[in-house]
């Protein structure tokens, strides 16, 4: 074989490897997402199950990472409410979860790096839209931007851009993550006006086999939880920049759509007491996304951490949480995953497929 040859071989066999490795050079971030899954500080109701810190360093060692983000994103379980009675009626009292939190709590949140959370969940209002608004207030005194109710969406600027953050589920009062059609015109009138569009959405089943995204629509306690494969793409094809989801209680994969990543679920992250956390149910990623100008996701990162009463969320060497979510991801998404690096770095592909909002 000729020298020549034998170069041309080596080339060709690096470019291969750029092809499956991505980008050598990613492209320099313009906005830097951290985003959490399911938060609950803790409870006073019916029994006080706060913690003996009054909650004070429950989120210590993931406070470095949502600082240095430009935007740290939750979902709130539960309400922020000093007193009231729920409104949420159960028919099964063991299977029943109410959860209220102490407005002071707001400021736990704040102090952590959370800017913006999502108040569209099935405990947003297991004290009636009183508590939805105790929330709303409690956050809004601590600095932080909120979306959930129906007409509630979250609307700021940071540095030249302008940032919008739409919270969508299946349940009563909320913006309606069921009616697909509608959840894509308010996404586009956002993206008209908003330079990235961030959409949360609370959905998938709870209990069973819930790891892999099914493509189909999930129902749990016989209520319908959405098909969030349809939404979530059907989202970013209106105009959403990027997808979090939450809701089944552990992660799930995630993809890149149009460029634009998506996160099916980051599981629990804080929940102190009143929701498993053994097993998967414990593992809490912290999805760290950077995003162009243009909304289109040039890389990141998933740290790992497990939850670890009485502490909150500690960081795990094994990274248990993104291995879980890598595998997820490349038996979900075999074509669409981003590229998975060992130490938890995420990028995009070359040359990422479109994909439809149907899964074939």
């Amino acid at each position: 074989m000729t020298a020549r040859c034998v170069v041309i071989l080596f080339c060709l066999a690096g470019f291969a490897t750029a092809l499956a490795e991505g980008p050598t050079q990613p492209t320099q971030a313009a906005l830097t997402v951290a985003a959490a899954g399911d938060i609950m500080l803790g409870t006073d109701f019916p029994h006080d199950r706060l913690a003996d810190d009054d909650g004070v360093s429950l989120l210590a060692d993931v406070t470095p990472f949502l600082e240095a983000a430009d935007i740290g994103f939750g979902n709130l379980e539960g309400v922020l409410m000093d007193g009231g009675e729920p409104v949420k009626k159960c028919s099964d009292p063991g299977a029943c979860y109410l959860f209220r939190s102490p407005t002071r709590y707001a400021g736990h949140l704040a102090e952590a790096g959370f800017t913006v959370m999502s108040l569209a969940n099935n405990h947003a209002r297991d004290f009636g839209e009183e508590g939805r608004d105790a929330s709303m207030a409690a956050l809004e005194s601590a600095g932080i931007h909120h979306s959930g109710r129906d007409g509630d969406v979250a609307s700021w600027q940071d540095g030249d851009l302008k940032i919008a953050m739409i919270a969508f589920a299946p349940f009563k009062g909320a913006h309606d993550l069921l009616s697909v059609p509608a959840a894509a015109a308010r996404i586009s009138a956002l993206a008209a006006g908003h330079d990235i569009v961030i959409v949360s959405m609370h959905a998938g089943g709870e209990a069973g086999e819930v790891l892999h995204v099914p493509f189909e629509s999930e129902t749990y306690r016989g209520e319908n939880r959405g098909d969030v494969a349809l939404f979530a793409r059907t989202a970013v094809e209106a105009g959403a920049d990027l997808v979090v989801g939450h809701g089944p209680h552990v992660p799930r994969g995630i993809e890149i759509h149009n460029g634009r990543l998506i996160a099916y679920s980051l599981g629990n992250f804080a929940t102190y007491y009143g929701i498993r956390v053994t097993g998967n149910n414990g593992l809490a990623p912290l999805l760290v996304a950077e995003l162009d100008s243009d909304g289109s996701f040039v890389g990141g990162r998933i740290h790992s951490f497990r939850q670890r009463r009485p502490r909150g969320p500690v960081s795990d060497p094994s990274a248990e949480a993104m291995k879980l979510m890598r595998d997820l991801s490349l038996a979900d998404f075999p074509d669409s995953a981003p590229v998975f690096h060992d130490d938890g770095r995420i990028s995009p592909r070359l040359s990422p497929p479109t994909q439809s909002s149907v899964a074939d």
